[in-house]
């Protein structure tokens, strides 16, 4: 009997017909599914202690305070956000099969990224010993190395993941069929640096007029 028959009454669209063009429903991917979890995880993680900074500000009962002390971080900001774009050309070149033209690529991203970290690293140096300003100084100085901090540290997983691809797609042991982890990686470091988008806004440009 065909599938019109047992279907018969039936939308159209609500057919599973293995013959038609868009083919049966198939389960998502499970590493897709997995860094999608992961990456609410970790907003939801980041929203806490954005929030606990917003709640915090103007309550410090010493100096120094942000307006004293924060200078807006332009050059690891845009190398940072550059790296976005760096890594969406290293996917185009691994799409083209093009092996060097995606070391090349994600080997800048990995650079853009070791840069953000050794200015984020020289600002904090400045800060501690300069500014006087350290996590035990007040309320300030403990949310704003608290919610920095832990962006800093994602950017230092992101860092090594990237590395570990490189490494491995240097030495030919990433198969060609294992696009989908590169893309994971991938999607992971947009989400870090989506996230210093809203760090950037909170710390650096909206409490320092406190």
């Amino acid at each position: 009997m065909s599938a019109e028959h047992l279907h018969a009454g039936e939308p159209a669209h609500m057919i599973n017909d293995p013959s038609g063009t868009e083919g049966p429903w198939r389960l998502p991917s499970q590493r897709k599914v997995g860094i999608i979890c992961l990456i609410l995880t970790e907003s939801a993680l980041f929203t806490i202690f954005v929030v606990a900074y917003l709640f915090y500000i103007g309550r410090s009962l010493n100096p120094p305070y942000p307006a004293q002390v924060l200078e807006f971080p332009w050059l690891g900001s845009i190398a940072l956000f550059s790296s976005s774009a760096t890594i969406v050309l290293a996917e185009i070149m691994l799409r083209k099969a093009n092996r060097f033209g995606f070391l090349i690529w994600w080997g800048l991203t990995i650079a853009l990224g070791a840069y953000f970290i050794s200015f984020t690293a020289t600002e904090w140096m400045h800060l501690i010993y300069g500014k006087n300003l350290t996590i035990s100084t007040n309320v300030f100085g403990s949310t704003f190395y608290a919610l920095v901090g832990l962006h800093l540290s994602h950017v230092f997983i992101g860092l090594l993941l990237l590395s570990t691809v490189w490494l491995l797609t240097f030495f030919g042991k990433i198969p060609k069929d294992h696009h989908e982890h590169i893309e994971m990686v991938s999607w992971y470091w947009h989400f870090v640096d989506a996230i210093w988008l809203v760090v950037l806004s909170v710390v650096y440009i909206y409490s320092v007029h406190y």
